[in-house]
């Protein structure tokens, strides 16, 4: 699969070159004829018969960045000063702070900030436990929780190398919702002592994401948890996708003009985004749903690669019990919605579909097939990726949905919410609007957070989770 240049592998070259006419041109060939998409040129310095100039360049990946800096290198004239990875300086310290919002200057402040003023404040929480709302962050703030077992597409690396991307989820929070999220990573794996550690944590937050824990142990980390705890607690890597699959294909409907309860749906997958995108479409009405895992079509009976989560799946999904391969799974069907990995669908896959077909393919960073071949044979593309159109981010949901639980206090979340959360996404688009190429709205598009935080605290009480 051809892969583009990205930001994520953006490149500041800085470099001494002779102060002659056509110098430049020449770099810039250098870096044209190796790949490179070439940025921002500056000039850092002049000196006597030199220039210095910082060059930035986007890259494929890893080794692209070396074969730039060879190819600039061989340039006659040309001295590279240093290479700055731009991805790896944005992490460097840290993406987030704690910063206080009332400043200390004497000793009246820190009476009341601290101690002795504090006591008072204290003791009213202990006489009026849902006073930790209002004089707390506990009304305000999240806990991202991760094991780092299922890290991005990178698998389990671990609970520190897992600490960059929490730190990232948390400034989405803040950037997008106005919601403190502090990143809280484990040194274990143990089913039980994640659950027993995140109870023991829980009174400090008002509301509890779950992040990169490999399946299907998070399916019962979130479920045990909900049951135990009185705050919402959401598996983003399952729920977020659901309910932006979901917004999407409600958004396919309207364009269609079809009802989406009749669609024939193959999901490929049935980790914890398969799970629970099957279950969310179940719960919405779409009954004609088969899922996919490595064996082939999941059914009830099968025996063979089975947990009790695909044995869930099995009594909600298949209503005629079909068996097979997935090809056997494609036929005739209308959407399919790939949450698995690589190169798994090919264009013959897609030709056995509905005509019209929709596919999802949104395996990041390599989708189940190439968006590029599968485009001229689908009406309907949605990928994982921002280079191209139609992407299903979990960043649409996730942060509306914290903000509106939060706002009502929130003492859990349900389908329901989470239904409401897809039908605010799939609104935030307009009929004159609505287009083969955008079924959902871009993930900066502010409105998008207020109208799912609108939704959830609406839902949150009318189904009777709501403090407020």
């Amino acid at each position: 699969m051809l892969r583009t240049t990205s930001p994520s592998y953006s490149i500041t070259l800085r470099v001494e070159i002779d102060n002659k006419i056509g110098m430049f041109a020449r770099i810039a060939t250098a870096i044209g004829e190796a790949g490179g998409d070439l940025g921002s040129v500056d000039i850092v310095k002049v000196k006597k018969g030199k220039l210095i100039r910082d060059i930035t360049v986007n890259a494929r990946d890893e080794r692209h960045e070396k074969e730039i800096v060879r190819s600039v290198k061989r340039v006659p004239g040309v001295k590279i000063i240093r290479v700055l990875d731009k991805t790896f300086a944005a992490h460097r310290g840290g993406k987030i702070t704690v910063q206080s919002k009332i400043p200390i200057h004497g000793r009246d402040d820190l009476a009341k900030v601290y101690t002795p003023g504090v006591a008072r404040v204290c003791m009213d929480i202990h006489q009026h436990r849902e006073h930790v709302y209002r004089y707390t962050l506990k009304g305000n703030t999240v806990a991202i929780v991760t094991d780092g077992t299922a890290v991005l597409g990178l698998g389990n690396i671990g609970p520190e190398a897992a600490l960059p991307v929490m730190e990232g989820k948390a400034m989405l929070f803040k950037e997008f919702a106005g919601i403190n999220a502090f990143p809280i990573i484990l040194d274990t794996t143990d089913k039980e002592e994640i659950i027993e550690t995140i109870k023991h944590i829980s009174p400090t937050f008002g509301g509890i994401n779950l992040e990169d824990i490999s399946a299907p142990r998070c399916i019962e980390i979130e479920e045990r948890l909900r049951e135990e705890l009185d705050i919402p607690v959401f598996h983003d890597d399952q729920h977020g996708t659901a309910v932006v699959v979901l917004a999407a294909l409600i958004n396919v409907g309207r364009l269609f003009r079809r009802d989406i309860k009749r669609f024939r749906v193959v999901i490929i997958g049935a980790g914890a985004a398969g799970y629970a995108t099957a279950m969310i479409l179940n719960h919405y009405g779409i009954k004609n749903i088969i899922v996919c895992d490595r064996r082939g079509i999941i059914y009830k009976g099968r025996r063979q690669g089975m947990n009790p989560y695909k044995k869930r799946i099995a009594l909600k999904t298949n209503p005629n019990g079909l068996k097979g391969t997935i090809t056997d799974a494609l036929k005739g069907a209308h959407v399919l919605i790939g949450l698995s990995g690589p190169d798994i669908i090919t264009i013959d896959d897609i030709r056995v579909m509905a005509p019209e077909p929709v596919v999802f393919a949104l395996a990041n960073p390599e989708p189940e097939i190439s968006p590029s071949e599968a485009l001229p044979h689908v009406r309907v593309l949605a990928t994982g990726r921002s280079d191209f159109p139609n992407q299903i981010n979990n960043m649409l949901s996730f942060p509306g949905i914290f903000k509106g639980l939060l706002e009502v206090k929130a003492s859990g979340v349900n389908n329901e919410i989470k239904v409401s959360a897809a039908k605010a996404i799939a609104g935030c688009i307009t009929d004159e609007e609505l287009h083969e190429d955008y079924i959902v709205p871009s993930i900066f598009d502010r409105e998008v957070v207020h109208s799912v935080s609108s939704a959830v605290a609406e839902t949150a009480k009318k189904t009777g989770l709501s403090r407020v």
